[in-house]
């Protein structure tokens, strides 16, 4: 807060009333404001949070749906639509990581989210650029340190029972007992029937040449992101990834997938910090177990009116 005194005429300089003076006082008080305002911005800009680029990405997003001729039972040519499978081999910082199988659709979003949820990179601003060259079937990752993953986060790897083989690094089995996951966060019934019905009727790779899995990502039965890949594992790291680079949180998210609820599924749901796993799909023990010990809320064989509630029964109101 400024006073008045501080716009007090110059030393030496006249007070009287006549028109010269006050008009010198005017322009120095001005130039005064002027000064000062112009301190004010320069200290804002110093002790404002530095923002950190957003990774340089390429947009090399594929063709989904291919169409050949197929023969039907009375010998007859269909046009048939199918889905593509490209490899993808990711290389962070000239390192060679893994080659994934992938529909194509969202390759850097793909990248980004593997490395998240295998916890090889700890936030998006440790990537400098994601870029995707389909010629050699490859992904340059460049990340700030430049100096690649270190080998005791990949020499351990679980290959798990996800569609297109999923894999897993490290210890992240372990590591899920540091995930928590909100608990006064709540699902009804009526809104879980909204989400699946908002699902049922979305536009889909599905249902034009099946061989997929889809995931979504929902606020109530809102989507807010749709993916579709060769591997259910695939589709929930690129939803993973957008959510690094769109900045948002899964506190307040459902996860929706086709796939079944494994170890793999949990693990990465959790890690995005969502409270709700959703599937069409039945589960298995071990996603079963680390439900229970993460506190996930998982519902199964969700379709129409029907649901099986598995785990998390105190986030639900019927």
């Amino acid at each position: 807060m400024f006073h008045m005194g501080q716009f007090a005429p110059p030393p030496g300089r006249s007070a009287r009333g006549d028109a010269a003076p006050f008009a010198m006082a005017c322009a120095w008080a001005a130039g005064r404001l002027t000064r000062l305002g112009f301190v004010q911005q320069s200290m804002r800009r110093i002790f404002e949070p530095i923002a950190v680029p957003r990774p340089l990405l390429t947009d090399a997003r594929r063709p989904l749906t291919f169409s050949i001729d197929a023969v039907n039972e009375l010998g007859e040519a269909v046009p048939t639509r199918i889905a593509g499978e490209h490899p993808l081999t990711i290389f962070v910082d000239k390192q060679e990581l893994v080659t994934l199988m992938t529909l194509g659709g969202a390759p850097e979003a793909l990248t980004i989210g593997y490395l998240r949820n295998q916890r090889l990179v700890g936030s998006i601003d440790e990537i400098v650029a994601v870029q995707v060259d389909w010629a050699v079937n490859a992904v340059a990752v460049r990340t700030r340190r430049g100096a690649g993953i270190a080998p005791e986060r990949t020499e351990k790897r679980t290959v798990t029972t996800g569609c297109g083989q999923g894999t897993v690094f490290g210890d992240l089995m372990d590591e899920i007992e540091r995930v928590h996951l909100p608990v006064d966060r709540r699902l009804d019934q009526a809104t879980l029937y909204a989400l699946l019905d908002s699902v049922r009727v979305h536009e889909s790779i599905y249902k034009q040449a099946g061989a997929v899995h889809g995931c979504a990502l929902a606020r109530g039965a809102e989507i807010l992101m749709f993916v579709e890949d060769v591997g259910r594992h695939n589709a929930v790291d690129a939803i993973a990834g957008q959510m690094w680079l769109d900045g948002l949180e899964g506190d307040d998210k459902l996860f929706y997938t086709t796939g079944r609820l494994t170890s793999e599924m949990v693990i990465k749901a959790a890690q995005m910090g969502i409270p709700f796993l959703v599937s069409r799909s039945g589960l298995t023990q071990m996603g079963y177990e680390l439900a229970c010990r993460v506190g996930i809320t998982m519902i199964g064989r969700a379709q129409g009116k029907h649901y099986l509630l598995f785990t998390g029964g105190e986030r639900f109101e019927r």
